[in-house]
């Protein structure tokens, strides 16, 4: 009895404890409007309190040790305590982040929550294919599911907040961060990013609330994908038009998803830094767009305005950050050093500071962080769903689904599940590390699934493994160039070996999962190191070959697209990597996936895209040399975008329009007959474009407007119906003024860019 009642004195001294901070804090009352609450906090606030929340730091010290002495982490470490930390990155693991929070919450004076950001680009510990592999799928509820899947682990161990989607359109393999975005096309771009941001997020704003979502993070604002000579960090110099009708439409999109975050980008866009850009931030963002979330910088970036001699100073390069509308400073630490002086002095409104902060509390409340700043400390849920068995079918599905079918010739594929003599030969098909990708800072090493412990589960076959070649000369990580074999070739004849008393090679070739991503810039899309002679020895031996390629880009491969009989992309799929690409092989899984950026022939034909725009001379009229052509290779990709394979094959026909004149605003109704005319039940991806014929701005040759993904029994007809509306009939101008014009329109309906049925109709006034 005497034990009961020291319990329930115990329950009385909290709660009057908790009244007790509802009348010091009014911000903390539930029953108000997070605008109201707001209203409350803000008047309470320094301007250094205000500053502290504009202010985010990178992990600095073992958390749950001592405090730390000396350097940066002890000045980061005293700064959290005074409360002038917004938001910590990279740290992660509930015990962690519940103790650098009990410092936000506990020991500063008005108890504002921290939000944690991670860079949850494919998956926290359980990983899904990288973003670019994803998006071959062209199935947005699959990749909404991976993001959910995402979110849920990350919340899991305390994180509340990713930089991610990336949305950049890019067209130019070179760039390393290809990797991480949906592709060349905006349409498509488009749609992924707003499954993204409800993968993350939820449904809606209420459902930031929910302990198994988190805040998302559209980047990199803006036109970061169209650096030039794909080089890292690098200038960018485009047209209005393609500003407009290309890089601004898949960010518009997030923001139609309710993403809370944006974050700004390294490059420059008309001279100007992007993290200094009004112009993107305050005109088009937060003004045209009506965006109420808050946009943090990208690492360092307010700092390296300097370097790009748009700052002349610190002080300089922080105002004119705040100023453009940058809400948070991200590890440029100059926020915090520079901004209070800023205001006082005059040179910076202090109604910006609070426009920052607002939008950045706002965030907070909505991931109600205020109302229970430990929702994301749970360890019996971090144990529980980190890694779980859902999580890993979750990602397998993905995986499976993001495998493109390039060339299947010689019925190499699907492979016998009995009976067959199997040499199974490259570096890669062994590697369990590879596989993971670029963005896998969360995740351990070598937990992927390797491609020969996936093909090991199929025991009716002979399956012999040889490396062939040793891939690296040093171990690859995250911070480091990696570094390729050039010169030892000791293991090429115990491959050509197993090569000769096969029937069937299989070789995993490709790039190393830390070869694409961020600074990993390439001038040479072949595939590195000795693995292109491997590869053409492993043929003299036996051409029986069936390439998988693992990567982070489109590679050029002409010498196998010419000679070798079936190629797989595979991609960097994840810790389940393995058993997705020995599904494919072996048939239990029918590949579907379609590329979302065309392959070209050589680095020289780089960019390369199918939605290009014409020229005064696109062929060859008069049969001479002055016309649009290279003299050394075709001008079109090895794969164009769009294109996939199956192991059954798909019939288009009946193209119909409800009618070919229309008026302006008028709904244009599309239908096609598509048939399964092969042996295997299959997805295909049913791909609508159109071709604006004449505009007052110049328009593509054709542009995706509609896509559906259709499952079809063997010898099954579907009718697949598009609408198209104003939304996929106009552009924008150079003004940023969005036309629908009359005119001609062409229409295209098939499988791929490259073919399909065609049609047309017009628009009159």
């Amino acid at each position: 009895m005497k034990n009961k009642k020291i319990i329930i004195i115990g329950v009385l001294s909290l709660f009057t404890v908790g009244n007790m901070n509802a009348q010091k804090k009014p911000y903390l009352d539930k029953n108000k409007t997070i605008e109201q609450r707001i209203d409350l906090l803000l008047p309470l606030m320094t301007l250094e309190e205000k500053v502290g929340q504009m202010n985010q730091y990178n992990g600095f010290w073992d958390v749950t040790g001592p405090a730390p002495k000396g350097g940066t982490a002890e000045l980061k470490y005293e700064h959290l305590r005074k409360g002038l930390v917004g938001s910590m990155l990279t740290v992660r693991g509930v015990k962690e982040v519940r103790a650098v929070q009990k410092i936000a919450v506990e020991e500063t004076r008005l108890g504002i929550p921290l939000i944690i950001g991670f860079d949850v680009i494919h998956g926290y510990k359980t990983l899904s294919p990288i973003p670019l592999a994803e998006a071959a799928s062209w199935d947005l509820e699959a990749i909404k599911k991976s993001a959910a899947i995402a979110a849920d682990e990350a919340s899991a161990s305390g994180i509340n907040w990713t930089f991610g989607p990336n949305v950049d359109v890019a067209n130019d393999a070179r760039w390393g961060r290809v990797m991480e975005g949906a592709g060349e096309d905006p349409y498509l771009g488009s749609k992924i990013g707003y499954a993204r941001v409800k993968g993350f997020q939820g449904e809606n704003v209420a459902d930031l609330a929910k302990v198994n979502t988190i805040a998302a993070c559209a980047k990199h604002f803006a036109a970061y994908g169209y650096v030039e000579a794909g080089l890292e960090y690098n200038i960018v110099d485009i047209s209005n038009s393609k500003l407009y009708n290309s890089v601004l439409p898949p960010f518009e999109a997030t923001v139609e998803a309710g993403v809370r975050t944006f974050m700004n980008s390294f490059n420059t866009l008309n001279g100007v830094p992007a993290t200094g850009n009004a112009f993107l931030q305050r005109d088009i963002l937060k003004g045209k767009w009506k965006f109420d979330g808050f946009v943090i910088s990208d690492y360092a970036s307010i700092r390296e305005m300097i370097a790009h001699g748009y700052a002349k100073d610190e002080a300089d390069a922080t105002a004119k950050a705040v100023i453009a509308g940058s809400d948070m400073d991200m590890e440029s630490y100059l926020y915090v050093a520079k901004l209070v002086d800023l205001v006082k002095s005059g040179k910076v409104k202090e109604s910006l500071v609070d426009d920052a902060v607002r939008r950045i509390l706002r965030v907070k409340f909505e991931l109600g962080l205020f109302d229970d700043p430990y929702r994301y400390c749970d360890e019996k849920r971090e144990k529980e769903v980190v890694g779980s068995k859902a999580n890993n079918e979750g990602v397998l599905d993905m995986a499976k689904k993001s495998i493109v079918l390039l060339k299947n010739e010689k019925n190499l594929l699907p492979l016998k599940k009995s009976g067959q003599k199997i040499a199974l030969i490259g570096a890669l098909a062994n590697d369990k590390n590879s596989p993971l990708g670029s963005w896998r800072i969360a995740a351990d090493d070598n937990t992927a699934v390797s491609v020969l412990e996936g093909m090991q589960q199929y025991k009716d076959n002979q399956l012999v493994f040889e490396k062939g070649v040793e891939l690296l000369t040093q171990k690859a990580t995250f911070l480091t160039e990696t570094i390729f074999n050039t010169t030892d070739k000791s293991g090429f004849e115990a491959a050509k070996t197993a090569a000769k008393n096969a029937d069937v090679v299989v070789m995993v070739l490709g790039e190393y999962g830390f070869q694409s991503g961020e600074g990993r810039s390439r001038t040479d899309l072949n595939l590195p190191g000795l693995q292109q002679e491997l590869l053409e020895e492993i043929y003299k031996a036996n051409p029986n070959v069936v390439l998988v390629l693992n990567n982070g880009r489109p590679l050029s491969i002409p010498w196998a697209a010419e000679n070798v009989p079936a190629i797989v992309e595979a991609w960097h799929l994840g810790t389940q990597t393995g058993n997705a690409v020995a599904q494919v092989l072996y048939g239990d899984y029918n590949p579907s996936g379609k590329l979302p950026m065309s392959f070209p022939r050589n680095v020289g034909q780089v960019p390369i895209y199918y939605n290009k725009y014409s020229t005064g001379r696109p062929i060859d009229s008069d049969k001479n040399v002055f016309w649009s052509h290279y003299m050394d290779v075709e001008k079109t990709p090895q794969f164009p975008f769009g294109f996939g394979l199956s192991y059954t094959t798909f019939d288009y026909k009946n193209l119909k329009l409800n009618k070919t004149s229309f008026a302006k605003g008028e709904k244009v109704q599309v239908s096609i007959e598509v048939t399964n005319s092969g042996n295997y039940d299959g997805k295909e991806v049913v791909q609508l474009y159109i071709h604006d014929e004449f505009a007052s701005i110049v328009r593509p040759i054709k542009e995706l407007k509609g896509f559906e993904l259709v499952n079809l029994e063997k010898g099954e007809t579907k009718t697949i119906t598009f609408t198209l509306t104003d939304k996929e009939l106009g552009f924008y101008n150079n003004e940023g003024k969005y036309l629908v014009e009359p005119g001609t329109f062409k229409i295209m309906v098939g499988g791929s860019s490259d073919k399909g049925l065609q049609s047309g109709f017009e628009i009159k006034e």
